[in-house]
């Protein structure tokens, strides 16, 4: 039996048909698509300046033949009450609700009408389909959190066994831990790998530590698909290394989709089936691709709420080899809100703040996992898991590394902690600033 397939029927979601309106989406000539697009554009927003109140006065100015009068929407704009922002005739009873996971610093509560979370699932297991994994048949080792009340813990084992998955636990990334997943590794047929990038790189560094690569004692192992945090080049290579399988990166918002996939040619493909997404200046106005800006997108099929041209709060960059029909996300810069300011005024993103870090902080091996924080204008903490503490000698380097890259007159302070703090949801936020 296709549990999964069974499970997403019996909760209203018709995925059957979803994979076959996605099929037809994704067969379409280049010029068809192009028209699809467009045309969906203006249904989406028609729709909902004509059934949604909210979104009627968020839109009072909106010209339908003019995509440019079409305002950005942000999370805050959405932070009310969910039956303000409901379409008519959608209640909390007859839509697919959910929170956001609150890493941006504004959570809320969402909702979507279940035939655009059907095309979720099915653009979803389309794009894992690329790597010979189907949601049904293949075993999935799932490195997420999990809600510790005894009522969200059950449900969420529920869930994992008509997903076909076993959930190791992120709160705990002790050796001994590790021991125990090692274990399951041997004892389970698992096809891929999915999770937090940070907990499952802490996996692989344990790996090799003990010299195993995973695919020697776990071979039906396809591959490792990481999400919701930065994956970093020389983690991406370690995770290759270590566990002997492909390794694919993950983009997407709980609220919208999934928003881009490595595909196996290793270009971050953007999904342009059920999503429309933009780079936009701070002016709103589109950049061209090869330029950063912040990613605005629109879900084209969510008719119970709306996100139209939605800020996500995130920067990056479409690749130059983008076409209409095959959008390339070149590159994921960080989040907007994640910003480091310096003592000039210049200002940097605090993942690129947090990279430059991580090349000189990691190379011996001693530190295992990290954090920076802005505690004031000029002053840095790293917080840091180590097998031994930082020599003074060694927090020097580090501290004029940072204002070799950055700038002069830079503070930082150097925390040794037993275990980092991580999210509720088992996130671990690598930059954050208190300014």
């Amino acid at each position: 039996m296709r549990l999964f397939d069974f499970s997403l029927k019996f909760n209203g979601f018709e995925i059957d048909k979803a994979k076959e309106a996605l099929s037809k989406i994704q067969s379409q000539s280049d010029e068809d698509f192009i028209s699809y697009i467009e045309n969906q554009k203006k249904r989406i927003v028609s729709y909902h300046l004509e059934h949604n109140a909210f979104y009627k006065n968020f839109g009072k100015s909106i010209d339908i033949n003019n995509w440019e009068s079409v305002p950005v929407m942000t999370k805050r704009h959405l932070q009310q009450p969910l039956e303000k922002r409901l379409s008519d005739n959608y209640t909390a009873k007859n839509v697919y609700v959910n929170k956001t996971s609150g890493s941006s610093g504004d959570p809320f509560i969402f909702a979507k009408n279940k035939w655009c979370h059907a095309l979720t699932w099915a653009e979803i297991m389309n794009r894992f389909g690329w790597f010979g994994i189907d949601f049904n048949t293949s075993k999935q080792a799932r490195f997420y959190g999990i809600p510790l009340d005894k009522k969200g813990y059950y449900k969420e084992r529920l869930k994992d066994w008509f997903g076909n998955r076993y959930r190791f636990s992120v709160f705990d990334l002790s050796d001994r831990a590790f021991e125990n997943v090692l274990s399951k590794f041997k004892s389970t047929n698992f096809d891929y790998i999915n999770g937090y990038t940070s907990s499952i790189v802490q996996f692989a560094k344990f790996l090799k530590r003990k010299n195993v690569v995973l695919k020697t004692i776990c071979q039906s192992l396809k591959v490792c698909v990481v999400t919701s945090e930065m994956l970093f080049d020389e983690d991406k290579i370690l995770l290759e290394t270590q566990f002997g399988v492909p390794v694919v990166n993950e983009y997407g918002a709980s609220e919208l989709d999934l928003i881009a996939f490595q595909n196996p040619k290793d270009q971050w493909q953007v999904n342009n089936d059920t999503l429309f997404v933009e780079i936009l200046d701070e002016n709103n106005t589109v950049l061209p691709n090869g330029k950063e800006g912040r990613i605005v997108i629109t879900s084209l099929y969510n008719k119970a709420h709306p996100f139209i041209r939605y800020d996500l709060g995130d920067v990056g960059i479409l690749s130059e080899q983008s076409t209409p029909n095959k959008p390339i996300l070149k590159k994921l810069i960080g989040r907007t809100n994640d910003i480091a300011v310096l003592p000039s005024g210049k200002t940097a993103a605090g993942l690129t703040f947090y990279y430059i870090t991580k090349s000189v902080i990691e190379n011996d091996g001693n530190v295992s996992e990290f954090v920076v924080e802005q505690k004031t204008i000029d002053t840095f903490e790293i917080s840091y898991v180590s097998n031994n503490a930082l020599s003074e000698e060694r927090q020097k380097f580090i501290t004029k590394e940072m204002e070799r890259y950055l700038e002069s007159g830079i503070k930082v302070i150097f925390n040794r902690v037993n275990k980092l703090n991580r999210s509720k949801s088992g996130k671990l936020k690598q930059f954050s600033s208190k300014l």
